[in-house]
């Protein structure tokens, strides 16, 4: 029986002259004790808070009722519940014939859903329903299973009684179907087959559904259970079901696009689909892969998340072959596809975590990379360069932008690069180089990387890595002054020491 026009409001109101004098007290409580009254939700007309509620989605609907035991009370109104059950699910919900509340019932009904929408990633339940073949499932099971009318399971074979009690279909509708064998009276169906059964019998799926949520017991630990172990694997599992379980071809190709020039251990990845391997590690490979395992892709979405990730190595498989097609040497093929995947996700990163991505706008975006990959390596001019240049902010920035300011920045810091080491390499200077301590001399060296942790401290390295990074991203000549004087006295003082140790020696150093 559908709900008739205004049940909303009648059901709602009722609900809301309780809440309106728990309101009272509870504020008159307040202006007690604190001396003064603070506005809040509670204080909302009943027609403004009927509207909210009317609006919000089940989940909200849910954390609005964990505040407190008065809203508690309204968000778990029938009202409210049977237009979300009819919503989700498709099918009207009748509170006058069904002997649990709409909140309850969707509570189950979602559950169940979830499960068997997932079961093919889904060990745990699949023990469940198919660990006794050629026996049916367990009872508790099959009341679930009535309402699916595509259930991946062999023909049922189950006693006369028991179809009776679980799709409510009469004994006159079995007849000419009961096989007499030793164990009884039993009957055998497709599942397909007694769903048509059973929907003909009451008529509607909406009376289906009320036919089982009348038939379940109270006890739903198990249900419970399972669903909360599948929210908690959710993402692991199906990211282990679709690396793992492709045809034959796909599963080679996956793979080998899976590990294409990314760094990974050989011992970890040779047991590649087998009970020893270590998903956790395979998940780490890849950006993209690590968030869907963190839960972080399609807001928190996983069946949509799964979809993103497919569509990324959609994106790989057609950037490899691009890559493959170019009379490129290896190095720089593998330098070209992890910057391009590296801008991929800094320009996506905020997409993927909202909504799906699909193929073609992963791959507008990888070419688009390809293109500032390429002049990001014309401007290195070789290798060497190239892979110094990878951790300069200048360098993500140009990547995620396309900005040639950036590149300038790129440009100039080579430029400033190149000026250190040849001061470093004068002729003049080969008895700085001579005296100059070991953990400084690299330093000065033109393909050097100075990582932002060295900078720290006060060690002579320390202070001179600080002083040469100004220079080398400002390009002020003051600091390039400060990096010569720095050197000169190590180098002084390097010489003072072998004096003081040969008192007979004399140096007459020329300095530039």
């Amino acid at each position: 029986m559908a709900l008739r026009e205004g049940s909303w409001e009648d059901e709602l109101q009722g609900q809301f002259s309780l809440l309106s004098a728990t309101s009272f007290e509870v504020k008159e409580e307040s202006e007690d004790t604190h001396g003064s009254s603070n506005t809040g939700i509670l204080d909302l007309s009943d027609e403004v808070f009927i509207l909210i509620l009317r609006r919000l989605d089940p989940t909200s609907l849910l954390r609005v009722g964990s505040t407190c035991r008065t809203l508690f009370r309204v968000c778990s109104c029938n009202s409210l519940w049977t237009r979300h059950f009819q919503t989700s699910f498709g099918v009207q919900f009748s509170t006058a014939t069904c002997s649990i509340s709409a909140k309850s019932a969707f509570r189950l009904i979602f559950m169940w859903r979830t499960l068997f929408r997932n079961l093919y990633c889904n060990r745990s339940l699949q023990e469940k329903l198919f660990a006794e073949i050629p026996f049916p499932p367990h009872k508790y099971w099959v009341q679930w299973l009535v309402l699916e009318e595509t259930v991946p399971l062999p023909s049922v074979r189950l006693p006369c009684t028991d179809i009776e009690s679980l799709w409510g279909i009469e004994k006159e509708v079995l007849e000419g179907k009961v096989q007499e064998e030793d164990e009884g009276r039993m009957l055998k169906f497709e599942w397909k087959e007694l769903y048509a059964l059973a929907l003909e019998h009451h008529g509607s799926i909406a009376k289906v559904f009320q036919h089982v949520l009348n038939q379940q017991s109270n006890d739903h630990c198990e249900l419970e259970a399972m669903f909360s172990q599948y929210s908690q694997c959710r993402f692991q599992w199906l990211f282990t079901y679709w690396l793992f379980r492709q045809p034959a071809p796909f599963d080679r190709q996956l793979r080998a696009i899976y590990l294409q020039w990314q760094k990974h251990s050989k011992r970890k990845v040779v047991s590649w689909g087998g009970t020893l391997c270590d998903i956790r590690y395979l998940a780490s490979l890849h950006h993209i892969t690590t968030d869907y395992w963190r839960g972080k892709l399609a807001q928190g979405d996983e069946t949509v998340g799964i979809q993103t990730v497919e569509n990324y190595f959609s994106m790989c498989k057609s950037l490899v072959a691009w890559i493959l097609g170019r009379d490129w040497g290896r190095l720089k093929r593998k330098k070209v596809y992890e910057d391009t995947l590296e801008g991929v996700y800094l320009l996506l990163r905020r997409e993927m975590q909202e909504t799906l991505v699909v193929h073609e706008r992963f791959w507008q975006v990888a070419k688009v990379q390809m293109t500032r990959v390429c002049t990001l390596e014309e401007t290195a001019v070789n290798y060497v360069n190239w892979k110094m240049i990878e951790t300069l902010p200048y360098y993500k920035l140009y990547m995620v932008s396309g900005n040639m300011v950036y590149l300038d920045h790129v440009q100039g810091f080579l430029h400033r690069k190149r000026l250190v080491h040849d001061w470093f390499f004068m002729k003049e200077n080969t008895w700085v180089r001579q005296l100059l301590p070991g953990d400084l001399y690299p330093l000065l060296e033109f393909d050097t990387k100075i990582s932002q942790d060295s900078l720290h401290g006060d060690s002579m390295p320390a202070q001179l890595s600080r002083v040469l990074w100004l220079y080398l991203h400002s390009g002020r000549t003051l600091y390039l002054e400060a990096v010569k004087g720095l050197v000169l006295q190590c180098a002084q003082a390097s010489l003072g020491h072998f004096c003081s140790l040969s008192p007979g020696a004399s140096v007459q150093p020329h300095v530039s």
